[in-house]
């Protein structure tokens, strides 16, 4: 089994010396190799000096470590009996190492029973488990194990507090918080309280709580902008931002990111060039977010400017940037430098299926889309809700009925629950084909309540296939939605008249503006535009 973790490794590493000094300490070698990302070549140190138990005993920690960060499950389990075989996991950083990463990747039953096996344990090792367990979500295991502690650390605290909040409980880690030992409280212990409210959307509480901070870290600043950005509010985020006494990189991350996971592109643009005129050096997490607002702007050349900033800046160019520039360029309709991008990764995640299916939809390739998402299944990655909401789009745009009809049978084969967009994709896909009474019997048929967007569609395609005996019902729809909304919408009220209009059905459209007239809906006027050469 062990050896099975090096079967991918083939470059040897740049140079391996025995000697225990400078840069030549293999130690240091595998600290920088995964600092940059490069864990293939971390490994390849390893092997090399498998032999060396006093390099093995500071090595595997380090290892284990980086199996959980970039997901090695089988290279983790190597490892595992890599140090069994060799003596080592009876080492209590070792087996708190394996505790840690087993939690983290899922494997709560192995990470327990390492723990349990364990002759000799610290305060770290209970923390790891604690931390494992909420991971999984198993909130009434990690509770029994803190009670069980005989001595806690502020880490401890900290990962109970987290572990609640991150499972959505807040008033309990409220109560832990007020029972923390008041030389434990520290400024971390404020800050994962706030990030627990800020996560959870509960900003009026984290305001409450940060005003009433002793004092502040740049995290709990950046946690508060992504909690303002979370909900919406990107003003009050930017007013937070606004506040910081002195600004790192990490507060203009949050801020870009919040202003691009909100549609402000231009906004997260003008930040990122203010941010460098500033002095900061971009990192992969700044531009992964000005990437986003390049790919939402349809701004290419921008887009390119970014990547060559990456190369030339020699910013880590790991999976989330790769997938940053796939996405940027396929929505930019680039898709040839996409394609070239997605064919060098060496491992591809969902998410970057995703942005070439996407890219494919949104840039009319509707063959193309679907020939991915098939290549996505024949790969190790399953498609999440995202791929389906995709690749739907794309055989509604294309009319491609048949293939669309299969594809959102097979999610359940996945596990997946279609929501609401999925089946306005599939209702969108009948009628524009002009299958309108099947589109028709979908909607009466699904599991959750029509919205706009699902009968906004139903009424285009009336529109464009002028068929009356649907009309009344989709009527009845609208006006049964917008009873229990206690609103009413003017474009469906529009596109009603139209239909009825354009069917000589004079009486019912006149019934209808009547309607909007008495509702207080008024017609756009028309305008015109001439640019002057």
């Amino acid at each position: 089994m062990g050896s099975d973790i090096w079967k991918e490794t083939k470059k040897p590493p740049l140079f391996i010396c025995s000697n225990s000094h400078g840069d030549h300490n293999p130690t240091i070698q595998v600290r920088r190799y995964l600092k940059q990302g490069r864990a293939k070549e971390a490994f390849q140190v390893y092997k090399q000096l498998r032999c060396n138990r006093s390099f093995i005993l500071n090595l595997v920690p380090l290892l284990v470590k980086s199996c959980a960060s970039f997901a090695l499950q089988d290279h983790g389990k190597s490892l595992h009996a890599e140090s069994i075989k060799f003596g080592l996991h009876s080492d209590v950083v070792v087996g708190t190492s394996f505790v840690g990463m087993y939690g983290k990747i899922g494997g709560i039953r192995d990470a327990c029973k390492v723990f349990n096996e364990m002759v000799v344990r610290n305060v770290v090792t209970w923390n790891a488990m604690i931390g494992g367990y909420f991971r999984n979500g198993d909130v009434c295991s990690a509770s029994m194990l803190f009670n069980q502690m005989g001595i806690r650390s502020e880490v401890t605290w900290i990962e109970m507090i987290d572990g609640f909040a991150r499972n959505g409980d807040l008033v309990t880690a409220r109560k832990l918080f007020n029972q923390v030992p008041v030389e434990m409280r520290t400024v971390v212990t404020w800050t994962v309280m706030i990030d627990g409210y800020s996560s959870n959307g509960d900003m009026e509480s984290a305001k409450e709580f940060f005003e009433a901070m002793p004092e502040r870290n740049f995290f709990v600043w950046s946690s508060m902008i992504s909690g303002y950005c979370k909900i919406g509010n990107v003003e009050q985020a930017k007013a937070i931002f606004d506040q910081i006494p002195v600004k790192n990189l990490v507060n203009w991350n949050s801020l870009i990111s919040g202003y691009a996971q909100n549609g402000y592109c231009i906004e997260a643009l003008d930040a990122f060039e203010q941010m460098q005129s500033e002095g900061f050096s971009p990192d992969e997490i700044t531009v992964v977010g000005a990437l986003s607002a390049c790919a939402q702007n349809g701004s290419l050349e921008y887009g390119k400017k970014i990547h060559n900033m990456i190369h030339d800046k020699m910013i880590n160019h790991n999976q989330f940037v790769a997938n940053a520039l796939v996405d940027m360029y396929a929505k930019c309709g680039d898709l040839e430098s996409a394609i070239y991008i997605f064919q060098g990764m060496n491992s591809r995640n969902c998410a970057c299926w995703n942005a070439m299916i996407s890219g494919f939809a949104v840039n009319g390739q509707s063959r193309e889309a679907i020939e991915f998402f098939k290549r996505m299944e024949g790969s190790h990655e399953k498609p999440d809700e995202l791929t389906f909401l995709s690749v739907l789009s794309a055989c509604a745009h294309g009319g491609l009925v048949d293939e669309g009809m299969t594809i959102f049978s097979q999610m359940e084969n996945y596990g997946l629950v279609p929501n609401i967009k999925h089946y306005g994709c599939l209702v969108d896909l009948l009628a524009r084909s002009g299958r309108l009474r099947e589109a028709y019997s979908l909607i009466k048929s699904m599991p959750m309540e029509p919205n706009d967007a699902v009968l906004g569609s139903m009424l285009g395609a009336c529109r464009i296939h002028l068929n009356l005996d649907i009309v009344q019902g989709v009527v009845d729809e609208v006006r049964r939605l917008n009873c229990k909304a206690e609103t009413t919408d003017e474009l469906h009220y529009l596109s009603l008249s139209n239909i009825y209009a354009a069917s000589e059905g004079w009486e019912n459209a006149e019934r209808m503006r009547a309607t909007m007239v008495n509702n207080g809906f008024r017609k756009a006027a028309g305008c015109s535009s001439i640019t002057f050469q």
